[in-house]
């Protein structure tokens, strides 16, 4: 209904409502727009106009209903990262999501199905149960102990929703579990794309471990979700072959050969390393105080490919072809302008 969306449509935006009254040069004032969310009165045309404009959706937008509800929000942020910024995060979250069960519902296609690997959730107790927790994850999926190319291709194959933002600097990451109205449950896995790829690598290895795994209270679940996306992304068995079972020193160019096949960053890869005791813990501190010094601000020898987020989009332009939605309803939930999406669906021109 139109309350919940034009609540959700101003947290995804980070305003207050006294910020959106400003942006709508108080066509409507805050009072007004708070009774609009509460559902206590509906905005005329002209205003109902104007709060799209300024929040960049459409009016059908606003109109249509949302069948979803966030729960099990499994937030990884500094500490600096407030109420505002996760309203945010959360309402970009359950925005993203309604718009691809959409198009998965015209499409006629079953939503990609998430069903837990066997045996999780894992329970872990200790750091090497994490680690045991990531082996099966492999095993489970396939994926065997080689590096894998592409981790949101890998977490969107087995049904999980990844979204992509450049969400404020306070959030890196967030796991959680959309329900929908007919009980539904679909994971999510948030992180923000202004991050360096090898964050977002092990951030998306990081919240995997979260949905996966039941991390006893007394340990610290985020260094269990650390040890775990260490191991989903760098497989002891492989790294041992690659580097060594133990090694007193490393060099520079080795340590760039092995963060590029892995997709790991130089620091991640020299603490995984002390994790599975190849290096030790006097190794690791004298690497960051010399080569590495700079590695936590400036990563050295970035990857450069990129993983997008693609099944979302690629569902919008089939729908497109197969006139199952129009370029606008294609622009509003790609976020694109019609003009865009009908440049994209002609090609480069020749």
């Amino acid at each position: 209904m139109f309350s919940e969306r034009l609540k959700l449509a101003r947290k995804r935006e980070g305003l207050s409502l006294r910020d959106l009254a400003d942006r709508v040069n108080n066509v409507v004032s805050a009072q007004a727009i708070g009774k609009y969310e509460r559902g206590e009165m509906m905005p005329g045309s002209a205003a109902a106009i104007a709060l799209a404009k300024a929040l960049r959706v459409s009016v059908s937008y606003l109109l249509s209903p949302t069948e979803i509800a966030l729960e099990g929000v499994e937030f990884r942020k500094k500490v600096s990262a407030g109420v505002k910024d996760r309203a945010m995060v959360e309402a970009a979250v359950i925005d993203h999501v309604d718009r691809y069960l959409q198009v998965e519902e015209v499409l006629g296609i079953a939503s990609a199905q998430w069903s837990e690997p066997e045996g999780a959730p894992y329970p872990v107790r200790t750091l090497d149960d994490a680690e045991a927790a990531a082996e099966a994850v492999r095993d489970a999926w396939d994926l065997g102990s080689n590096p894998i190319p592409d981790v949101t291709e890998i977490l969107e194959a087995r049904g999980i929703k990844v979204l992509k933002r450049p969400f404020p600097s306070a959030v890196d990451g967030l796991s959680c579990r959309v329900r929908r109205a007919d009980g539904e449950v679909v994971p999510v896995i948030v992180c923000s794309d202004e991050k360096s790829i090898e964050r977002q690598r092990f951030t998306l290895a990081h919240e995997l471990g979260h949905l996966v795994m039941d991390v006893s209270s007394d340990l610290d679940e985020e260094k269990a979700c650390h040890r775990f996306a260490g191991a989903f992304l760098a497989p002891k068995a492989e790294l041992v072959e690659e580097i060594g079972s133990r090694r007193h020193t490393l060099s520079y160019p080795e340590l760039m050969e092995i963060k590029q096949m892995f997709g790991l960053s130089a620091a991640a890869l020299v603490v995984r390393l002390r994790d599975l005791g190849i290096i030790s813990e006097g190794t690791l501190r004298g690497i960051f105080l010399g080569v590495g010094r700079t590695w936590r601000q400036k990563e050295p020898a970035p990857l450069e490919r990129q993983e997008p987020t693609r099944r979302f989009r690629r569902l919008c332009f089939r729908a497109l072809a197969e006139d199952a939605i129009s370029s606008s309803k294609a622009a509003e939930l790609l976020g694109l302008s019609v003009s865009a999406i009908e440049r994209t669906m002609l090609g480069p021109a020749e």
